[in-house]
């Protein structure tokens, strides 16, 4: 999959989670909520960042 794919689908999953909390639980799950929204932004910064070394050493080699 391309890199702006799974970073798409990173910010879909965090906004789904949030309207959920927002309309399911009223609110309630709010921490919850966070913590799952930095855990996947953590990911995805982590998946850019393998991408983006990887990109640079092959064209670095070219």
């Amino acid at each position: 999959m391309k890199t702006y794919t799974i970073l798409f689908i990173v910010i879909v999953l965090m906004h789904l989670i949030t309207l959920v909390n927002a309309t399911v639980f009223k609110g309630e799950w709010s921490g919850i909520v966070l913590h799952l929204s930095n855990i996947l932004f953590i990911i995805a910064c982590v998946y850019f960042g393998i991408e983006r070394r990887a990109n640079k050493r092959a064209t670095r080699n070219i």
